[in-house]
């Protein structure tokens, strides 16, 4: 995702079209799009080409770049995605979260934490998304405190000592999650 959002930043600095930038890089425009978006990753050639494309040195565009996956990711709703699918009217995407992930089993569960709510710190041998459906709620992984409100999401390495606390008036409703190796 980094690479992907690299590319766009560049190629949005230097004032290019997705199809001027594909047009330079040989590639089409649906390519660099899906790039940019995360969808897809470009094998190593296409890589080069667009960053050749974009007029930047091969190691000036990785300085910096943290190709590690952090173990925690909080996105408020304000800060999802748009992006369009297909041209139909009265669709609107928002991307919430994107990780390329090798998992078997992935499982899906509506969790509600009741106000005042307690237990000790857990462990998942998991992956966790997180997307609080209704309510408020304060994550505590790994001695850090994440305030969650609703729309938000919450994506991190559940091996992580975490708890939830509710310290609200109303219950929280969330969605999770969990990707199993």
């Amino acid at each position: 995702m980094e690479v992907s959002k690299r590319i766009k930043k560049q190629r949005l600095e230097r004032g290019l079209t997705l199809q001027e930038l594909a047009n330079k890089s040989g590639v089409t425009k649906g390519l660099i799009s899906q790039i940019e978006n995360g969808r897809t990753i470009p094998s190593l050639p296409v890589l080069f080409n667009i960053i050749q494309s974009l007029e930047i040195g091969v190691s000036d565009f990785f300085v910096k770049l943290n190709l590690s996956e952090p173990t925690i990711i909080v996105q408020q709703k304000e800060n999802y995605e748009s992006f369009e699918k297909e041209s139909a009217k009265g669709f609107s995407y928002k991307r919430m979260l994107t990780r390329s992930l090798i998992a078997s089993t992935v499982d899906f569960v509506l969790l509600e934490v009741q106000p005042e709510a307690q237990r000790e710190e857990v462990h998942t041998e998991a992956f966790e998304y997180k997307y609080i459906l209704k309510g408020e709620i304060d994550y505590l992984i790994n001695d850090q405190i994440y305030n969650l409100k609703e729309g938000d999401s919450l994506f991190f390495d559940g091996r992580l000592p975490h708890v939830p606390k509710n310290s609200s008036k109303e219950s929280c409703l969330m969605l999770i999650v969990y990707f199993f190796d």
